[in-house]
């Protein structure tokens, strides 16, 4: 076997990648078919599959070495557990277990039978991880594979059967089957009404405007895209610039007004601020038109202009999530653009600017899942929500569909209340033309960090942006990752002050302060190029993130002042929040 045809250390060399590469392409080019194939195929897995299939068939003896180790492995496994039931105190060949909420029952150690199941469970997510070293796939088609072969490991979990489950067993006995009975009725009522998927809550255990979206207030702007929310004063006196939320539409806006005691809405009225909050419309076909340009026109420029009729104020501050946060970012470089400077500060949560490193939802975001997405959205003008949900549901897949596959299914039970899924639950549509130029420009392009990307006839410069910045991102973020956030934060020329949060995406966010709440700050305001650099020298405070913001916010918020009224001539006060607009279906 030639050099170039394998390297040194007996992985497949250039020329065989290469011809791998190509079969792999050819396959999916000739398969009668392939069309109707990728339908069924979203996320473009299936070329991931056959690549990898094909490297190893490729490295015979790699391949042959990772199977005789889980052999191996197994056997082990059972002689251990044979010792155990003798009464020995063998450790397995997987090792000790690491921590994991599935294998919580004292059963999985006891029993020798329970304890085999979970080691067998270890060493076949050890061969995936060998079998993916051995076809050494270029990174795309790498984390393609890891990714589903992960799903598959997941859903073979023994917990998630009834006789791999000694607690579902044990519930099953102490009820006299009852248990069995209600999981049964669920499972059929799942898969009849809600896709075949596990309820993650209880249709009316919480209701917006009541539980979720609480905070009073009044609206006193509607468009077509959004409806804007001024909330009712809660001081004597409030601070001269206002403060508006620029929400996500991934999902509806009040993740940032949730429940009563966990409301960033209700904080910051609660410390002297004048809030506002734009709501989006849950679009519909007629919206496939709407474009990136018409959130950014008719969102928050459009917000600013109310907000400043009512208020009189000579300035706004912006806080914005996520997407919103991207828009947020996307509108301070258009506005400098054109001059204006009427935006005083900005503050980015769980927010990528930067989309070179976007994390797990790369997986989603390359090319040819993209182009099969906007296939789909040209059909019907949307993206659905309930795509929506299940990509993410999919990234925590333990944690939002097998937990619940157990808990309601094998358990019998109700997802215990939750007001964060109850707000996951309660998806929205992403318009067609929208959702195509963000995932173009931003997850394949990367235009915004870049300065290429263009929006209302500007080009959009954020080394244009000189405004102060509040940047949080939280430690276990899945979709928004912190360093990839925190790279974001160097492109603007403004002073920057970086924190990170603890927990992830949505719970780094809704952090209320609380015995767990913690984040992490470099006290002399530095942001040094390495995230990690960074990361060393920050300092870690045992409190939320919101106590760290709101004497930031405050600094430059102005005087105190009378609270403003609530609408203006021009702009009166209509229905009670949380408003239309976040009822749409």
């Amino acid at each position: 076997m030639s050099e170039r045809t394998r390297s040194s250390d007996g992985r497949p060399g250039a020329a065989q990648r290469e011809r791998a590469e190509e079969a792999v392409d050819a396959a999916t080019r000739v398969v009668p078919g392939a069309d109707l194939v990728g339908q069924f195929d979203p996320g473009s897995f299936g070329p991931a599959v056959v690549g990898m299939g094909q490297r190893l068939a490729a490295s015979p003896w790699e391949t042959s070495a990772a199977l005789w180790r889980y052999a191996t492995g197994v056997t082990q496994a059972t002689t251990a557990a044979l010792l155990r039931a003798a009464g020995q105190d063998v450790e397995g060949p997987a090792g000790t277990p690491p921590k994991d909420k599935r294998f919580a029952d004292p059963t999985w150690e006891s029993n020798p039978w329970y304890w085999s199941l979970r080691q067998q469970h270890l060493l076949l997510e050890r061969l995936v991880g060998d079998l993916v070293g051995v076809a050494d796939l270029e990174r795309g088609r790498r984390e393609k594979a890891e990714f589903l072969l992960r799903q598959l490991v997941d859903a073979a979990a023994p917990t998630n059967t009834l006789w791999g489950n000694p607690a579902a067993l044990k519930r099953a006995y102490e009820t006299g089957g009852q248990s069995l009975v209600k999981g049964a009725r669920t499972f059929v009522e799942d898969l009849a009404t809600h896709g075949g998927q596990p309820r993650q809550t209880v249709p009316g255990q919480f209701t917006v405007g009541e539980d979720l979206a609480a905070t009073p207030g009044k609206v006193v702007f509607r468009n077509e895209l959004m409806e804007l929310i001024q909330y009712s004063p809660q001081t004597d006196q409030v601070r001269e610039i206002p403060l508006l939320f620029s929400p996500p539409w991934i999902n509806k806006y009040y993740m940032m007004d949730l429940a009563p005691g966990r409301s960033l809405v209700e904080w910051a009225v609660q410390h002297e601020l004048t809030v506002f909050a734009i709501s989006y419309r849950n679009p519909d076909e007629s919206m496939r038109g709407v474009s990136f340009d018409d959130y950014l026109i008719s969102g928050p420029r459009q917000a600013i202009d109310v907000i400043q009729d009512i208020t009189g104020a000579e300035a706004v501050n912006v806080i914005g999530l996520c997407l919103g946060g991207t828009l947020t970012m996307a509108t301070l470089a258009y506005l400098a653009s054109t001059g204006d400077r009427r935006v005083r500060t900005g503050t980015l949560l769980n927010t990528l600017v930067d989309f070179s490193e976007p994390g797990a939802l790369g997986v989603f975001t390359d090319r040819s899942t993209v182009e099969r997405l906007e296939r789909r959205m040209e059909r019907t003008g949307f993206l659905a929500g309930n795509d929506m949900r299940a990509t993410f549901d999919l990234l925590r897949s333990n944690d939002l569909i097998w937990n619940y596959v157990v808990n309601n299914w094998l358990m019998g039970q109700d997802p215990p209340p939750f007001d964060l899924l109850a707000w996951n639950d309660d998806s929205t549509r992403m318009p067609a033309g929208m959702h195509s130029f963000y995932l173009r420009s931003c997850y394949l392009d990367n235009e915004l960090v870049r300065g290429q990307m263009e929006l209302a006839g500007q080009r959009i410069d954020l080394g244009a942006v000189t405004e102060d910045l509040y940047f949080v991102a939280a430690e276990q973020d899945h979709i928004a990752p912190w360093r990839s956030v925190y790279r974001g934060a160097l492109a603007p020329k403004g002073d920057v002050r970086f924190v990170l949060s603890n927990s992830g995406h949505i719970a780094g966010v809704v952090n209320p302060p609380n015995p767990k709440s913690k984040h992490w700050v470099l006290e002399s305001g530095e942001v040094p190029p390495d995230p990690d650099e960074w990361r060393a020298r920050a300092t870690e405070h045992r409190a939320s993130w919101w106590e760290d913001w709101t004497p930031w916010i405050s600094e430059r918020s102005g005087e105190l002042r009378e609270p403003p009224p609530t609408g203006s001539a021009r702009y009166p006060a209509q229905e009670d929040a949380p408003g239309k607009y976040v009822h749409d279906r």
